[in-house]
């Protein structure tokens, strides 16, 4: 064997070698994922790999399994497999779990989700009335909502943002897929009627709203939201039977 061929050879055994160790590297990445009891992280999966670059293993990994019927998604940065979306009909179970949501528990979460890190003055501000105690309590114990701190003024008062638990419940990859008004108003969740009436009071509707909050505050949270399981995608292939 010539010199030159001698190289060659050589060349294609470390490009196969690397290869090898490659795909080594996507399937320890699967199998960490499948086997993890909940979304990991970039890092915590380099982590436990002794440090590898995974990122592209995980790019690798999503686009193979893109058209599968199990998917590896991200959702606030965290990964994990689910049930692909078309095929969610197929896995519905009809157990139904009541989740409490008033109207001003839905303004609350809606405001931090647009404005976070927020403190509750501040979400009193933009709602134009105080929040009952009990309605930041209701979405801290839902793991949609989280304490992320202090804000550094006069006081320190405590600031709250959006979960991870949030966006994977919502199918949102990141707070940027959040719809806007437009969007919103063009689903219908924005009533036109109430529009004009705030363009015309220059948005005053607090006095409403207080009622309103009154009246959750007597009968506690309202407004029953029914949470199918079926609707939650499962989490790994293996739940599948």
């Amino acid at each position: 064997m010539s010199e030159s061929e001698a190289d060659g050879a050589g060349r294609e055994e470390a490009q196969d070698e690397s290869q090898r160790e490659a795909d080594d590297l996507v399937r320890a990445v699967e199998a960490t994922l499948f086997a993890a009891e909940e979304p990991l992280t970039a890092e915590a999966i380099s982590a436990h790999l002794g440090g590898a670059e995974v990122r592209k293993a995980l790019a690798e990994l999503e686009a193979h399994y893109a058209r599968r019927g199990v998917r590896l998604v991200e959702r606030g940065k965290r990964w994990q497999f689910q049930t692909a979306p078309d095929l969610a009909h197929l896995l519905r179970r009809e157990r139904e779990q009541a989740r409490r949501l008033s109207r001003a528990a839905t303004e609350v979460l809606a405001i931090v989700a647009y404005h976070e890190p927020v403190s509750r003055a501040e979400v009193e501000a933009i709602r134009g009335v105080q929040t009952a105690k009990g309605t930041l309590d209701v979405l801290l114990e839902a793991g949609w909502v989280r304490v992320a701190g202090r804000r550094e003024v006069p006081g320190r008062p405590v600031i709250y943002a959006t979960t991870p638990e949030f966006l994977n419940h919502f199918g949102l990859k990141s707070r940027r897929d959040l719809p806007g008004i437009d969007e919103l108003r063009a689903a219908g969740l924005l009533d036109p009627v109430d529009d004009a009436y705030e363009a015309l009071t220059g948005g005053d509707s607090a006095q409403e709203t207080a009622r309103e909050e009154g009246e959750d505050a007597q009968r506690g949270e309202m407004d029953s939201v029914p949470d199918k399981e079926g609707d939650a995608m499962l989490d790994k292939p293996g739940e599948l039977g």
